[in-house]
């Protein structure tokens, strides 16, 4: 157990885990001043002063640690605030329903969403704040003027400089309503559907519509997959079978010689049977030739091991997973404008989910056939292709010269921008300079955000998406007592919208709407017996009790909930000067 403890802090915040996720907000917990303890265990929450703790923040990978550590600090401490990381649906539902202060998180809930947007080349991220539906749209400035002049009272939330500006490609967090923007500045502006369409900001509507095959396509499709699956062999021993069926028939219509011989049915029936292993004795061979009865025991031997044969491949080929692997194949070679998802973890999976919810076509690339996620993916009806996809045949069966979109979301970062890298290739002008087609969004999942930077800028991805940069605020703010309603990106940069309380007699009682950070916005205020306020002037007073909804940076957010709080105790305070 590890403890660090910053001056002027009254209660402490525990937290296990030792992945990214659990680093990144450790470091940013201590960067707003809170005083943290590290564990590893349940065994360790007794010596963390469980009873004493602010929050209980458990980031692990593991769900059966973070439930254990969850379950005691709550019955340790009813009031402190527990804030869990669980994966399965089953437990954190159960968990979340008697939980009390806190949040019981999962990672890919809250970061699928950002890659649906990416894939689909949606900047428009729906949000609800004080009862309110507000979304956040972006749309390139028409002329030079300042962003009052162009879109009124709509709150600015990032501009990304064109290349008209002074300094192109530069991101500015929450700017003021009196910058400049010049033409093709990319603004992004927060307020409600109405808002927007009246300032010329149209939302686009997700529409997709998932392609129906007629049954006859489907059995001719069915045909052929079986002709491609079944052992080459396999056709060689039914023409082996056919040829001593026919030329057994024929010998023993005309052969056979006790009164009053055989019939072609008498002879087809008698083969078959023999062939077949049954023999039901309807046929002596005793008083026949020595010849035809030498045959007939060639024939019974031959039955037998003609029967083996077929069986066993038979059964080679339906429990061979061959059929399950050009399954997946076989559909996706159907599909257009679809979008393909590599990776069926839990964060693929969800991506999945809502994408075809949406209405859209999918397809899957996993590489592990025994993947808990495969029944799901068959019960979305979504293709699944089994291969490397760093291979650019894998990558080609699941016909990505057709995609919309690709999302790049295995477990593994180095696995996804090796494949990034190969799309790249395959998308790029290079390799289909005469189709002149849009360009495909690329998104890659890199979990590590420091990586994750780092690769977008070398390699020139666009769409780099960190699961720790999008799910860490929503845990620090649970934990502190801000309510997140959102994350969301601009760019390579990561915002949140979050509601706070502000406590009488702390820093924000009484402030001005000016006085407050410079890259955050506030984009509504409810107080008690009195209508929303939305879009607060500049000099709008903030007053004790007042809930107070913020769009920004995530770390300007909690900089403004810190102030937010209730002064700190006389006693803790003369700690602190101890």
């Amino acid at each position: 157990m590890r403890r660090d403890t910053f001056m002027g802090m009254y209660q402490h915040i525990i937290v296990s885990g030792d992945d990214s996720l659990a680093t990144t907000i450790v470091a940013e917990l201590k960067t707003a001043g809170a005083s943290i303890v590290e564990i590893a265990t349940a065994a360790e929450l007794a010596d963390a002063e469980v009873g004493h703790a602010l929050a209980v923040i458990c980031v692990g990978d593991d769900d059966a640690t973070n439930l254990e550590i969850a379950l005691l600090a709550r019955k340790a401490n009813p009031d402190v605030r527990v804030v869990a990381r669980l994966a399965n649906d089953v437990l954190r539902g159960a968990v979340a329903a008697d939980n009390g202060p806190g949040a019981i998180l999962d990672v890919a809930d809250l970061t699928a969403p950002s890659v649906v947007e990416a894939c689909l080349a949606d900047s428009a991220h729906p949000l609800t704040a004080a009862g309110i539906e507000f979304v956040v749209s972006g749309t390139e400035a028409p002329r030079a003027a300042t962003l009052r002049e162009i879109y009124g009272d709509l709150a600015p939330v990032a501009v990304i400089r064109g290349e008209n500006s002074p300094e192109p490609g530069l991101v500015m967090a929450c700017p003021g309503r009196d910058l400049r923007v010049y033409p093709g500045d990319w603004a992004a502006m927060i307020g409600t559907a109405d808002e927007l369409a009246t300032r010329g900001i149209k939302v686009r509507r997700r529409s997709g519509t998932r392609t129906r095959r007629p049954w006859a396509q489907r059995v001719l499709d069915s045909a052929f997959t079986l002709r491609s699956d079944i052992n080459p062999m396999f056709l060689r021993a039914i023409a082996a079978a056919l040829l001593v069926l026919i030329g057994s028939t024929v010998l023993l219509r005309f052969a056979y010689q006790r009164p009053p011989g055989m019939t072609w049915l008498d002879a087809l029936y008698f083969t078959t049977e023999t062939i077949a292993t049954i023999g039901y004795g309807d046929f002596s061979f005793v008083h026949q030739q020595t010849w035809l009865r030498l045959f007939a025991i060639m024939l019974m031997f031959g039955g037998v091991l003609t029967t083996a044969v077929l069986v066993a491949f038979i059964a080679d080929l339906l429990l061979s997973r061959r059929f399950a692997y050009s399954a997946g194949r076989r559909r996706a070679r159907h599909l257009r404008n679809h979008v393909i998802v590599v990776g069926l973890g839990s964060f693929g999976i969800r991506v999945v989910s809502d994408l075809t919810a949406a209405g859209y076509d999918v397809a899957v690339i996993e590489r592990d056939p025994n993947n808990r996620f495969l029944s799901t993916a068959d019960d979305l009806d979504v293709p699944v292709i089994f291969g490397d996809a760093t291979l650019r045949r894998t990558l080609e069966a699941a016909r990505v010269d057709q995609a919309r979109a690709v999302a790049v979301l295995t477990q593994d970062d180095m696995v996804n921008i090796e494949t990034g890298i190969v799309l790249r290739e395959m998308l790029g002008p290079r390799v289909l300079p005469q189709v002149v087609r849009p360009e495909v969004p690329l998104v890659l999942r890199v979990y590590d955000r420091a990586l994750g930077a780092a690769v977008a800028q070398r390699f020139g991805f666009e769409n780099v998406r960190s699961t720790v940069e999008l799910a860490a605020p929503w845990f620090i703010g649970a934990a502190m007592g801000l309510q997140v309603l959102g994350t969301f990106s601009v760019g390579q940069r990561y915002f949140m919208v979050g509601a706070m309380r502000v406590a009488a007699g702390s820093q924000l009682d009484g402030l001005q709407m000016f006085e407050l950070s410079t890259q955050t916005r506030v984009i509504a205020i409810t107080r008690q017996d009195a209508p929303v306020q939305l879009h607060p002037r500049r000099d709008a007073r903030l007053r004790g009790g007042d809930t107070v909804y913020v769009v920004g940076p995530y770390r300007e957010l909690l900089a403004t909930l810190r102030k937010g709080q209730p002064p700190e105790p006389a006693e803790a305070v003369g700690a602190s000067g101890a």
